[in-house]
């Protein structure tokens, strides 16, 4: 092939200096026109491939090109990724896939109407907390149910009516800090409650949580510590002797578990994280939950318990503020049946099938991508060392902090080409690719990688190496 042809093409920077490029950079964000920029240059080089004259490709006709597809991109600024990191819950990149059977029910809602405040049955107003409360109730063994926007303000909220202007017994070892620097202590503050700690960073007793209850709290707060892990000499009180202790007291237990998890991935190997019916049949009286990271549905905070305490915390005027819509109902409630088969659960849902792969599964699908990204570089006369090797993913999220997956990935290596510049670069592909650095290699673990996205990702890693 002359690549001669190719060399008549102009440089992106060449085109970032002309004045028409100029003014697009005053409406649009700069990454946006590059972006445009490499993706007019990779048509263009894909045309001469099969025949075109370079005449035809001047900088006119990429500069068109380019306004087309910097136009088209820019009606949507949040875009699908491809995530080749292996973090399943990846904070920065939305969390949890949803389930292809949550995606229809979001879709249905979406197209039209429904009945989300209305009782079918009466032709009266209904709740709409009714169209999940059944399903969580179902499978955590909880009397009520509640669901607000998410698990901070599921804390907020329970607090606020349980505990405002009250006095809250948590230990100093679950005073943790969650992403974005929010704090349970501030969240505790600025619901109301009074804050009384007690025990010590590693250790808390029994008896710590007696002289509290002795002192006259209201409430016992148990934060479960999902997005970090205490070693060595530590301990805590058992959930169910904690339960006892304060029912003896006629004071209530609020576990926020976090995460929350109603798949025992105890049972897969991973972890020990506790379930959400764990909680419950431990006697905790309210418990809370994310909905996006474990559970692998939408951002929701999940409340579930007692139904003396949901019933107060449906009654309390601030539930209006942090009440969902019906797209995260439609998508939590399709995802929460799911689980009425664990089988089903582990296979359907997104999160729950990546953090299940099997390490065979995995390196077959490493080789395969690896097959085919060979072959894609070769046909484009593009050089780059390709392999597949082990690496190790994580669950991400702020859940299973000491959990490393065993998995399988392709490595990447670009003579002459730092990776930080093809990490820039494969950002810059449409969809772009999110992929990280280890031991001086771009690597793509597959674990996060869907089916349907391996095309994309290879005409993309073809196009960052080519150009």
């Amino acid at each position: 092939m002359d690549t001669t042809r190719f060399r008549q093409l102009p440089a992106v920077h060449k085109l970032l200096e002309s004045d028409v490029v100029t003014l697009w950079c005053k409406s649009h964000a700069r990454t946006d026109v590059v972006r445009a920029l490499q993706e007019a240059l990779r048509q263009a080089r894909a045309a001469l491939r099969e025949g075109d004259e370079p005449e035809s490709w001047d900088s006119s006709a990429i500069l068109r090109v380019a306004h087309e597809v910097l136009t088209g991109q820019s009606l949507l600024h949040l875009r699908a990724v491809v995530n080749a990191t292996g973090i399943v819950l990846h904070t920065n990149l939305g969390r949890a896939p949803l389930a292809l059977e949550a995606v229809a029910a979001v879709q249905a809602s979406a197209l039209g109407y429904s009945n989300l405040e209305l009782d079918l049955e009466t032709g009266r107003r209904g709740e709409r907390y009714d169209h999940v409360e059944r399903a969580i109730c179902a499978l955590t063994g909880a009397e009520a149910a509640l669901v607000v926007n998410n698990n901070a303000a599921a804390v907020f909220l329970i607090l606020r009516e349980l505990a405002n202007g009250l006095p809250v017994a948590i230990s100093r070892g679950e005073l943790i800090e969650i992403g974005g620097s929010f704090r349970v202590s501030e969240i505790m503050r600025e619901s109301g409650a009074q804050l009384v700690e007690v025990g010590t960073t590693n250790k808390t007793h029994e008896r710590d949580y007696e002289q509290a209850l002795q002192a006259g709290v209201s409430l016992i707060l148990r934060v479960h510590a999902s997005n970090f892990k205490m070693l060595g000499f530590t301990s805590k009180p058992p959930l169910e002797a904690l339960v006892a202790r304060a029912h003896a007291h006629d004071v209530p237990v609020y576990e926020d578990l976090g995460s929350g998890s109603l798949f025992n991935l105890k049972k897969a190997g991973i972890g020990d994280e506790p379930t959400v019916r764990e909680s419950v049949e431990a006697g905790v009286d309210i418990v809370s939950f994310s909905g996006d990271k474990l559970l692998g549905a939408t951002q929701a905070g999940i409340i579930c318990g007692k139904k003396r305490y949901v019933d107060r915390l449906k009654k309390n005027q601030l539930l209006r503020a942090l009440r969902v819509d019906k797209l995260t109902l439609a998508a939590l409630e399709a995802t929460l049946w799911l689980y009425r088969d664990e089988e089903i659960a582990r296979t359907r849902i997104p999160t729950l099938q990546m953090m299940t792969r099997t390490v065979e599964d995995l390196q077959s699908d490493a080789e395969s991508l690896a097959s085919a990204l060979r072959a894609s570089l070769a046909a484009q006369g593009a050089h780059a060392d390709v392999r597949v090797t082990r690496v190790e993913s994580q669950v991400g999220g702020g859940a299973l902090p000491s959990e490393d997956l065993p998995s399988y990935g392709v490595a990447l290596r670009v003579a002459g080409v730092p990776e930080q510049m093809l990490l820039e670069r494969l950002r810059a592909q449409s969809p772009p690719i999110i992929a990280r650095i280890m031991k001086e290699e771009v690597i793509f673990d597959v674990r996060t990688i869907f089916a349907w996205q391996r095309d994309d990702l290879v005409r993309g890693i073809t196009n960052t190496c080519a150009g």
